[in-house]
């Protein structure tokens, strides 16, 4: 099997990079982890949870970075891991071969998938052929999507409608392998991880800041496209919502002052809305199982909500996740506070069944099937 680099910069791609990891560890499969590390707190506390030690770590988080700026330094620092990790792959050849793997739509990603490729080197893509085919919904992860889409040579897609995606691009059919989507195996690992093991002092925290008699909605918010007025927006429906007498709404706030200031200035003096600071991913996972309606515009949260049959209420005009739409498990809502305060009224009020329903993401084994497929390389 070809030498092997996984690169992942951020906390969701962390997540679902961590099966894949797990999975060569189990099947004693060489390889190498490289992090940019976009963000430093919340990736650190995943890499931790999934007891991942980063072979290489660029630690290119900086205060008010650009994309123009984190997209130079990635280029920058990523050629002397190539070097590096090249130089142990096969230090007496000339021959530069391996497979660099990267996930979804980040910064990260994309540039890294772009250097890979200027070195001649193999590209596999994890989590391909999401798309909405709005360039500037999600921005700029759309875009990133499909340049990654024409550099890779292998396309891990995590649903039929992301490989037929693909099909339709003209990627040939021997360069993709459906192998669902590996955040659903890494439900699965935490809840192993997880089981018979005290609740962590953050859970027995938000225990003691909840009313349990009361609903709770959970928000997070993070895209780029909804800074200013679509947070403003949003930030609007929640205060209608919170004159709710039963409900709480809690919000773990992202850290990007473009997120974090304006929301903490609008929200902050609500008794029932709770602004918190990220939480740790075991505590995510509680939040998501006890809260009744979820108001996100997360990608990650669209994937793991179903295994908790909470329905989702996307703040975002176009999703590249419809399977959770069309299962009913996810409903777009965009930033418009009047539909996002009347979808949400009506979920509190009659909430759906939807524990019965499958996950449209996955079974669980795509770490598996990836690194099947890798081993055929």
């Amino acid at each position: 099997m070809k030498k092997l680099l996984l690169c992942f910069g951020t906390r969701p791609e962390a997540i679902k990079m961590a099966p894949v990891i797990h999975e060569l560890k189990k099947q004693e499969i060489a390889f190498k982890v490289c992090v940019t590390a976009q963000h430093r707190e919340m990736l650190d506390q995943v890499l931790d949870f999934f007891e991942i030690t980063p072979d290489y770590d660029l630690d290119l988080m900086r205060a008010g970075q650009t994309l123009n700026g984190l997209s130079a330094s990635i280029f920058t620092g990523i050629d002397k891991v190539f070097d590096d990790w090249l130089r142990q792959a096969q230090p007496d050849s000339n021959t530069q071969f391996g497979v660099v793997l990267v996930h979804g739509d980040t910064t990260t990603a994309s540039m890294i998938a772009q250097a890979t490729f200027h070195r001649q080197i193999k590209v596999g893509h994890v989590e391909a052929g999401l798309r909405t085919y709005n360039k500037t919904s999600p921005f700029p992860e759309e875009i990133n999507r499909q340049l990654i889409s024409r550099i890779a040579d292998v396309h891990f897609t995590p649903t039929e409608k992301a490989s037929s995606n693909l099909l339709k691009e003209g990627i040939p059919v021997e360069r993709i392998a459906l192998t669902g989507n590996t955040v659903v195996d890494s439900l699965h690992w935490a809840a192993e991880k997880l089981a018979g093991k005290k609740l962590s002092q953050e859970i027995f925290g938000l225990k003691a800041l909840l009313n349990n008699d009361n609903k709770l909605v959970l928000v997070t918010g993070h895209r780029r496209e909804n800074f200013g007025e679509g947070l403003e927006e949003i930030g609007e429906a929640l205060l209608k919502l919170s004159n709710r007498t039963d409900l709480e709404i809690l919000y773990p706030v992202h850290l990007n002052p473009n997120v974090k200031d304006p929301v903490q200035k609008r929200l902050g003096n609500k008794p029932n809305i709770h602004l918190v600071s990220p939480v740790a991913y075991p505590t995510m996972l509680w939040l998501m199982q006890r809260a009744v309606v979820i108001i996100s515009d997360s990608g990650g949260v669209q994937e793991e909500a179903p295994a908790f049959g909470t329905p989702v209420l996307v703040t975002r005009e176009y999703s590249e996740r419809m399977e959770g739409v069309e299962a009913g498990f996810s409903v777009l809502v965009g930033t418009n506070r009047q539909k996002i305060v009347e979808e949400a009224t009506r979920l509190l009020n009659n909430p759906p069944d939807l524990s019965n329903r499958q996950n449209p993401y996955g079974d669980g084994k795509a770490a598996e099937r990836i690194v099947q497929f890798l081993k055929g390389l």
